[in-house]
This record gives structure tokens, C-alpha cells and sequence, in this order.
């Protein structure tokens, strides 16, 4: 009963963070602010470097091993969605504000803008459901019978998840300072741990993945990367 009540509890701050952050990116980030400079972009650089350590290195399967000698692997997936949650409120509660603007579009290109964010939070609420929300918020333990996932938008680049994002972070028709730090920091975190985690990927499924990596090309921006 204590274990069920962790990992609902640890799926219930999971929604809450990414709540938190989009509040966060839509109010917040949105506010016109005289440019701080420099001072406070490396702070919230920290601040997201500090989240994405822990989001890649903790998700390895050699840390995975190590951290099952502290946690019951039932509950593995479920604490590191505690820690990683917990580790983005935090970034977005402790933020130092940029300020800046950078941007205001007008008319059709705000229109324009208004849906790229549409289609990323399409293409990731449609490659979410092809995955098992409830694995991602450590409800469900992960789940290798289930196979490689290739269909819906997995057919057009390998991480449509991220695109998605990226998509919605930088579509903002006002695009303030501390907006574009945000788009770029965490942009720049998922160029670098998409090697990491393919190489996971290859590891769990062998030649399968690989097969799969010749057939889609693209990582995340079809004919660039």
C-alpha cells in the first residue's frame, strides 16, 4: 500500500512540474522586465544544467544499477520521477528573471507562431499516447516486452517528443529574454543527451534499434539533425 501511494504521489508531481513549467514559461517568462544582463542567464543556466545532470546520468542503466542497492527496483523509476520533478519546480521557482524582449510579432506571424506551438503540443501529446504516460510519471514500471516503439510520429524522426518541445518553446509570438534562454538551455540539453540515450536504446533493443536507425534518419529536425 506504501509503494502504491509513493509512486501515485511521485505521478502527481510529475504533472504538477510540467504544470509549474508552463505556467512558468506562458506568465512569468512573459513578463516585460528591464534586461538584467548576464549575471542572471548563468544562474538559470545552472539551474537547467542541474536538472539535466540529473535527468540523463540518473537515467543510464549502469547509475540504475547502482541506485537499486538504495531503492527497490519497483520503485526506481517512480524515485527518479521524484527527484527529476522536484528538480524543476525548483528551476522554475528560483529562476532569475533576464528581462529583455526580444521580439512582439503582430497579425499573421503571431498567428503563424501560435501554431507551431499547436502542431509541438500535437506531436507530443500524439507521441506521448503512442508510449504509456503513466510509465513516464513512474506509475507503471517499465515495460521491455512491449517492444520498440516506431509508429505515429516515431516514423518521421526518432525523438518527436523533443521536437515537440522545442517546437513550443521557441513558437512564442513574445519572445522575452528569459523565454529564449529557457528554449535555448533546454534545447541545447536534449542535443546532447539524445546520443546518451540512444545508445541506451541500442543496449535494450540491439539490432532492432539499429535497424530502426537506418530507417529514420533524423534525430530531431528532419534534414538537419
Amino acid at each position: 500500500m506504501a509503494a502504491r501511494v509513493f509512486v501515485w504521489l511521485g505521478g502527481a508531481l510529475f504533472v504538477a512540474s510540467l504544470a509549474g513549467c508552463a505556467w512558468t514559461y506562458g506568465e512569468t517568462f512573459g513578463r516585460g522586465l528591464p534586461s538584467g544582463g548576464w549575471p542572471p542567464l548563468a544562474i538559470d543556466a545552472g539551474l537547467i544544467t542541474i536538472f539535466a545532470v540529473h535527468h540523463s546520468v540518473f537515467a543510464r542503466e549502469t547509475m540504475k544499477a547502482r541506485m537499486t542497492r538504495l531503492v527497490p527496483a519497483a520503485l526506481l523509476r517512480s524515485s527518479y520521477v521524484w527527484i527529476a520533478s522536484a528538480l524543476l519546480i525548483f528551476a522554475c521557482a528560483t529562476w532569475r528573471p533576464i528581462g529583455g524582449e526580444i521580439y512582439r510579432a503582430q497579425g499573421v506571424l503571431a498567428l503563424a507562431l501560435a501554431g507551431v506551438q499547436l502542431a509541438g503540443l500535437w506531436l507530443t501529446a500524439t507521441s506521448t499516447g503512442r508510449l504509456d504516460p503513466l510509465e513516464l510519471a513512474g506509475i507503471h514500471p517499465p515495460r521491455e516486452s512491449e517492444g520498440l516503439q516506431v509508429s505515429g510520429p516515431f516514423r518521421w524522426i526518432r525523438h518527436p517528443l523533443y521536437l515537440g518541445w522545442v517546437l513550443m518553446v521557441f513558437g512564442a509570438a513574445h519572445m522575452t529574454g528569459d523565454r529564449l534562454a529557457f528554449a535555448v538551455t533546454t534545447t541545447l540539453y536534449l542535443v546532447v543527451a539524445i546520443p546518451l540515450e540512444e545508445r541506451s536504446l541500442r543496449r535494450a533493443f540491439g539490432e532492432a534499434y539499429a535497424g530502426y536507425m537506418r530507417q529514420v534518419r533524423w534525430r530531431l529536425i528532419p534534414f538537419i539533425y
